[in-house]
């Protein structure tokens, strides 16, 4: 029973942890005016960080809860929809990379961040019920290769540093 409470908690301190960066990021200006749609994915540190020292029952449960309660607090049900979207793609390729063995941490979270973009611009394009939008994927592989390493280089700090006894 113990484990349980104490697994329990701790899965309640990432997702605050996850939240509290997803605020963090909604504060942070624009990156790139010009381009609509570009974040760093800050909260993504915490889901590498799960994804590697938890699993996929973890990282999946803080993800989700983080969606759920970013849409709540900061967006809307549509773009509750593209994280999702992007979120349950990215998870899945990260997954396998990580099972695979050949990438460090880092090139995990790229193609989580790559991913992720392609997601969101396969649902845009159900959506819209448009193909067109697939041409904006250049910009966002682009903008995701970027981000995921700087999350992945942080997510793998955080794996380094931090003891592996909870």
């Amino acid at each position: 029973m113990h484990n349980k409470v104490k697994d329990t908690a701790f899965l309640g301190l990432c997702v605050s942890l996850a939240l509290g960066l997803a605020y963090i990021e909604v504060l942070l200006p624009p990156l790139i005016a010009a381009v609509p749609g570009i974040k760093m994915g800050l909260p993504n540190i915490i889901l590498i960080f799960l994804l590697y020292r938890r699993g996929l029952p973890a990282a999946a449960t803080v993800s989700l809860l983080r969606m759920v309660l970013v849409t709540l607090l900061f967006g809307n049900w549509m773009a509750f929809l593209y994280s999702l979207a992007g979120g349950v793609l990215s998870m899945a390729v990260m997954v396998l990379l990580k099972r695979l063995n050949f990438l460090s941490v880092a090139g995990v979270s790229v193609a989580g961040g790559v991913t992720h973009n392609v997601g969101q611009i396969l649902m845009a394009m159900w959506m819209m019920n448009t193909a067109e939008l697939g041409y904006y994927l250049i910009v966002l592989a682009v903008s995701g290769t970027i981000a995921g390493l700087l999350i992945g280089l942080c997510g793998a700090l955080l794996i380094r540093r931090i003891p592996n006894k909870w």
